[in-house]
């Protein structure tokens, strides 16, 4: 267990930075930063670099297209537009297309405030999953990553860890189970250490590195 929390302070001091951090994200239980999570989930869940989706995703709030309304509002072109100036070009014009129908979505359905979606699931994650995948865009993967961020700011979800964590963790020697993961590090850094281990999966973080730093 020693050994393991040596690893997982070692990757946190590298690697302890969530993807809506990198994306410009101020995550907070409040409805903008919220829905610019789902909108960063949406284009994580392609087949297309994290560094890609996430610089897609800046380009999108640099736009000014944070909230549901402003999403909706603009036209098909900005939303392809600001797409392609993060270089989201492979799945530009039917990403633009689910962001303004998922927007939308999230407008009517949920009055632009997905701390709804939170209250009506209960927080548990089956139904939360249930619901996210209802967003165009937002498969089982998507859902999965937006829970994962989402635990920072919303307690009740933790320990959340997706199957690409618990990938990450695998290839380091750490255990399986998002509930012995947590007893690593302290509660308000899981989801940190959850993204962390995501970058290892995908290859954005030396395993080795980690591990010989570790073992110094």
């Amino acid at each position: 267990m020693g050994d393991d929390r040596k690893v997982a302070r070692i990757l946190l001091d590298r690697r302890g930075r969530t993807y809506a951090e990198e994306a410009g994200i101020t995550l907070a239980d409040r409805p903008a930063p919220l829905y610019q999570l789902l909108v960063l989930a949406t284009l994580l869940s392609t087949r297309i670099r994290a560094g890609v989706a996430v610089a897609a995703a800046r380009e999108l709030f640099a736009a000014r297209l944070r909230t549901p309304q402003a999403m909706e509002a603009a036209s098909w072109q900005d939303r392809v537009d600001a797409l392609g100036r993060g270089h989201y070009r492979r799945y530009d014009e039917r990403t633009s297309t689910m962001l303004g129908t998922g927007a939308r979505l999230c407008r009517e359905r949920w009055r632009g405030d997905l701390r709804r979606l939170h209250r009506e699931a209960g927080g548990e994650p089956a139904g939360l999953r249930r619901l996210l995948t209802e967003f165009p865009g937002i498969g089982p993967t998507g859902a999965d990553i937006f829970l994962r961020e989402a635990q920072v700011v919303w307690p009740d979800l933790r320990p959340f860890a997706d199957r690409r964590a618990l990938a990450g963790a695998k290839r380091l020697g750490l255990p399986g189970s998002a509930e012995r993961l947590a007893a690593l590090v302290a509660p308000a850094d899981f989801g940190r250490l959850a993204s962390a281990l995501v970058r290892v999966a995908l290859g954005e973080e030396s395993a080795g590195e980690v591990t010989r730093a570790a073992a110094a």
